[in-house]
């Protein structure tokens, strides 16, 4: 399994009028959490792209348990709990300050090739760098 964690700030214009991080806005927050957990890992969003790989969303859920508020500093833990074949999945879990639990998440993705728009394997590059994640 391959986890990482990643900071984010919770700005005033992301609060409802409860004071609560309005729902739509964790999408963006697990965006930059996947992003930078494959940043961290050594892919590049934009190189992928550039190579003719995207990676559209097919799905996504969240479950949420408690709110976030104004000014808070949530921690995104996100992991990728197999190695990916044509979809990858991560799993988030958001985390504030005090260490509590707000609401678990899961995004399935798709390799996709841009010159054809079809599904496509995983790129070689990503599976060498999970590899060590996932042998025994």
């Amino acid at each position: 399994m391959y986890t990482t964690e990643t900071q984010i700030r919770v700005r005033y214009s992301e609060t409802d009028r409860m004071s609560y991080v309005y729902y739509g806005n964790y999408a963006q927050y697990f965006e930059v959490a996947r992003v930078e957990s494959l940043r961290s890992l050594g892919v590049s969003y934009r190189e992928m792209e550039d190579e003719g790989i995207l990676l559209p969303v097919l799905d996504f859920s969240v479950k949420f348990f408690k709110p976030a508020f104004y000014d808070e500093v949530l921690t995104i833990k996100t992991s990728i709990t197999e190695l990916p074949k044509a979809r990858i999945i991560f799993d988030y879990e958001t985390y504030n300050e005090q260490g509590v639990l707000l609401n678990k998440a899961s995004t399935t993705l798709v390799f996709v090739n841009k010159s054809n728009g079809r599904p496509t394997a995983a790129p070689a590059a990503i599976l060498e760098k999970l590899n060590d994640y996932f042998s025994a």
